[in-house]
Formats: C-alpha cells, sequence, structure tokens
C-alpha cells in the first residue's frame, strides 16, 4: 500500500496543482496511476459546469469550467501544448528543435494552437451540456487526456533525452496496461452516462471518444519521436492536451 501511496501522491503533484507531500513514487506506477488523477479532477469540475450551467449559459459554463481545469492543472500541458508546437514547426534537427522547445518565450504558432485547443475545449463542452452529458464528457476526455500520458510510457517509447521527466518515465510502463485502462475508462465514461442520461444516450460513445482520443495522441507521439528522437515532458503536456480536446469533440458529437 505505501507503493501505491506513494505513487498516489507523486501523480497528483505532478499533473495537478495541488502540492501533496509524501515520497517520490516508481514512475511506472505513477504513470498508471494517471486515469485516476483525470477522474479526481473531473469531480469538482463536474460540480463547477453543472452549477454554472443551472445558473448562466452552458457557453459560459464550460468556458469558466475550461479555465479551472487550466487553473487547476497550472497550465503546464498547454505550456508544453505551446512548446512542441514551435520545436516541430522549427523543422530543425532534432537537438535544435529540442532547443528551441527550451525556450522560455512562445512563438506565435504557440499561442495559436494553445488557443484553438482552448477554443475547441469550450465548443465541445458547451454542446456536451447542451445535450445533457457534460459531467460525462468531463469524466472520459480528462481520464483519457492522461491515459495517453501512460500509453505514451510503454517500454517502446524512447525517452528523447537523458535526462527530465521524459526520461523519468519512457519505458516504465509494462505491455497491457494502456488497454486495459482505456476500457476502465470507457466504462467508467458509460456508467456515469447511464447515469446522467439514461438510456437515450449512445452507450458506446465514451468508447469511440477513448479510442479516437487515443489514436491522435499516438499519432501526435509518433510524429514527435521522429522528429526529436523520442519523448520529452513537453510531449507528454501535449498529448495530454491532444486527447482531452480530441475526446470532448467526440463526446459532443450528436448520436
Amino acid at each position: 500500500m505505501t507503493r501505491v501511496s506513494d505513487a498516489g501522491r507523486s501523480a497528483v503533484t505532478l499533473l495537478t496543482v495541488l502540492p501533496v507531500r509524501g515520497a517520490v513514487g516508481d514512475p511506472g506506477l505513477t504513470m498508471r496511476l494517471a486515469p485516476a488523477v483525470g477522474l479526481l479532477l473531473a469531480v469538482p469540475l463536474s460540480l463547477l459546469a453543472v452549477v454554472a450551467d443551472r445558473f448562466t449559459s452552458s457557453l459560459l459554463a464550460a468556458a469558466v469550467t475550461v479555465a479551472a481545469l487550466a487553473l487547476l492543472t497550472r497550465g503546464l500541458h498547454l505550456d508544453g501544448l505551446a512548446d512542441l508546437t514551435d520545436g516541430l514547426a522549427s523543422y530543425r534537427p532534432p537537438a535544435e528543435a529540442r532547443a528551441v522547445m527550451k525556450q522560455p518565450d512562445v512563438g506565435p504558432l504557440g499561442v495559436a494552437a494553445v488557443v484553438l485547443v482552448l477554443l475547441v475545449d469550450t465548443a465541445a463542452l458547451t454542446t456536451c451540456l447542451v445535450a445533457g452529458r457534460g459531467v460525462t464528457a468531463l469524466v472520459v476526455a480528462l481520464m483519457t487526456g492522461r491515459l495517453a500520458l501512460t500509453a505514451a510510457c510503454t517500454r517502446r517509447v524512447p525517452a528523447a533525452t537523458g535526462h527530465g521527466l521524459g526520461a523519468q518515465v519512457a519505458g516504465t510502463v509494462g505491455r497491457g496496461w494502456t488497454t486495459g485502462l482505456a476500457l476502465a475508462t470507457a466504462l467508467t465514461g458509460t456508467a456515469v452516462l447511464l447515469v446522467e442520461d439514461g438510456l437515450g444516450g449512445s452507450l458506446v460513445l465514451p468508447a469511440i471518444a477513448v479510442a479516437v482520443g487515443l489514436g491522435v495522441a499516438r499519432l501526435v507521439r509518433a510524429h514527435a519521436v521522429r522528429r526529436l528522437e523520442g519523448i520529452t515532458g513537453d510531449v507528454l503536456g501535449a498529448l495530454v492536451e491532444l486527447a482531452t480536446a480530441t475526446a470532448l469533440i467526440v463526446l459532443a458529437v450528436q448520436p
């Protein structure tokens, strides 16, 4: 239990704004617990979205919820998205592209990527709130986004350098974990959808959202590995944002 507890505290500290104190957990177990942190984030954000949707417009409720998510995660994943976009857009060799990503300033394409993702998140969540599955959307999207981290840390994915977050977690997750956690995420989403929308909703939608979200993250990850020679902390952050946004888009589709 101590090992799981340490990894849980590490996952919460790494992926949220909460400064949970405790021993540094096993990197592989920490990454396997990442989807659980997504579920943890979904609880207060769902409450916020539902309450705000009741007393304001769905658009404003979605915007406030997306802003709260950025605050709860310290904007780290958005920063990773901006840095990865700048690095890939530089079209430089791997070492130089990684150097671009380390620069403190953000280029215009990096800013555009962040703005676009925030707009997509807000628009998709608005649609889900109007359709009566806002809670389902948050649960599935936030778990899928963090599950993209788990998938990126499997043993066939190398680290770009010998230091940093990428080096610490690359290759620490064994085979089969991504599939098992994806199934758990889909089942959790389906259970929430049944409570939220009954049999009126499309019960396969959560599973589709998980699959498509992870698929997009895998394509981006493969491209980043080719261009940067492996994953970095920025790559991981970008995968979270892209998988989350993709899952929200799928869940916004009207069945």
